[in-house]
């Protein structure tokens, strides 16, 4: 009995964590867009910048006009996803509109339009990343983002954004007949599609190396021992020698690769190292498979 009441309490310190982290998100989404992207005419994609074109046309707010626009995605959402799911979704779109219309009576905070396109795109990347580890969306593409990741689970979230994207980027250029209005959108969008790969994925791009030396056992035994990383040893020979080779196989990180190159040289000047770039590498010390499927 006294085990299930602490299971009971520690459910509903993370279901409070979340919320907490869903809350500041949001907050963190509505200044992107209120102080950066929507004072500077800059419609970024998804719901929200169709928001922001339509705001131009018709004389509703923003942050109104996001969760108009969600609520048939949130019914979508709902029947693709299940109730439990949107709960938090609804949660996050309903604090973003509010949030945006708060914050939208406050003057900009730069109208330097690049500084808001950057400035924009990042803040909207880092607070929807986090939503999507919380467990829920920001509402809008993100859900059809998130479905259609179920689908083509190669691609990555930042890519979809993008594709998503360039539809209402475009219509944006038309609408304000501003064709710079379109080039500071593309700008928030990349930005936003670089930062959220980082924000979910981290900038784990590293490097694959093949060694071929005479002294394979001393170079195992310093890298192993040294720097603490993983290496396979694959058995081969030289097609024209014919001699037995161990050849070792590792991956490591941009920053350790310097010193295993360093470690390789001081024990086998004249070994053979094959050196190419990994963009991206699942399992331990590295990302998870299982994190992946955001």
């Amino acid at each position: 009995m006294a085990l299930n009441k602490k299971e009971s309490i520690k459910r509903k310190i993370q279901w409070l964590k979340k919320y907490i982290v869903i809350t500041v998100a949001a907050f963190v989404y509505a200044v992107g867009v209120s102080l950066f992207i929507d004072p500077n005419n800059i419609a970024p994609g998804g719901v929200t910048g169709i928001s922001v074109i339509l705001s131009r046309v018709i004389p509703v707010s923003t942050g109104t006009l996001i969760l108009i626009l969600n609520i048939p995605i949130l019914l979508f959402a709902i029947w693709k996803f299940g109730f439990g799911f949107t709960l938090s979704t609804i949660y996050a779109t309903a604090l973003i509109s509010a949030f945006t219309n708060i914050l939208s009576s406050f003057h900009a905070a730069t109208y330097d339009r690049l500084l808001a396109a950057v400035a924009g795109g990042i803040l909207s990347a880092i607070s929807i990343g986090v939503i999507f580890k919380a467990g829920a969306t920001s509402g809008g593409m993100d859900i059809i983002v998130k479905a259609l990741r179920l689908r083509l689970p190669h691609l990555k979230t930042g890519n979809l954004f993008f594709i998503a994207d360039a539809f209402v980027v475009t219509l944006s250029g038309i609408v304000f007949r501003d064709i710079d209005a379109a080039l500071y959108a593309a700008i928030t969008v990349s930005c936003t599609s670089f930062a959220l790969d980082v924000v979910l994925y981290g900038r784990d791009e590293a490097k694959l190396l093949y060694i071929i030396s005479n002294k394979p056992q001393e170079i195992t035994s310093r890298i192993l021992k040294e720097l603490d990383i993983g290496l396979t040893l694959i058995s081969g020979h030289g097609a024209y020698s014919g001699d037995e080779k161990q050849v070792l196989m590792c991956a490591v990180k941009k920053t350790v690769f310097p010193r295993v190159e360093s470690i390789v040289r001081e024990e086998d000047a004249d070994s053979f190292m094959i050196i190419t770039s990994a963009s991206e590498i699942f399992g331990e010390g590295y990302k998870s498979y299982f994190g992946e499927r955001i």
